[in-house]
């Protein structure tokens, strides 16, 4: 069993940054894939980034070049830096927690465990 608690939320002006943290329960967090997805007003929860046991990373392209996944696994944390903000950007952002490699893990149903989520809001 995994829990997860995202922090780091909140409103920013376009052009500025937050950083996201998820806190992770339990022995095991290095083995498991991590995730960021958000989901927008009436939108889909969506896929923004992921990160391997080995350190990989992949983007969805709206967020490539502005956005950084990382991990800690001395403190069982995964992070979201997020530069650049635009407006599009707002939603609510949601860190998950996958036992199995699948690909890229770009899909939410491939995530068994999922935090609470954490709202940003970026203003123009």
């Amino acid at each position: 069993q995994v829990q997860l608690v995202e922090s780091g939320g909140g409103l920013v002006q376009a052009g500025g940054s937050l950083r996201l943290s998820c806190a992770a329960s339990g022995r095991t967090f290095s083995s498991y894939v991590m995730g960021w997805f958000r989901q927008a007003p009436g939108k889909e929860r969506e896929f923004v980034a992921v990160i391997n046991w080995n350190y990989r990373t992949y983007y969805t392209d709206s967020v490539k070049g502005r956005f950084t996944i990382s991990r800690d696994n001395a403190k069982n944390t995964v992070y979201l830096q997020m530069n650049s903000l635009k407006p599009e950007d707002t939603a609510v952002y949601y860190c998950a927690a996958a036992s199995q490699r699948t690909g890229w893990n770009t899909v939410a149903y491939e995530y068994d465990y999922w935090g609470q989520g954490t709202q940003v809001t970026v203003s123009s």
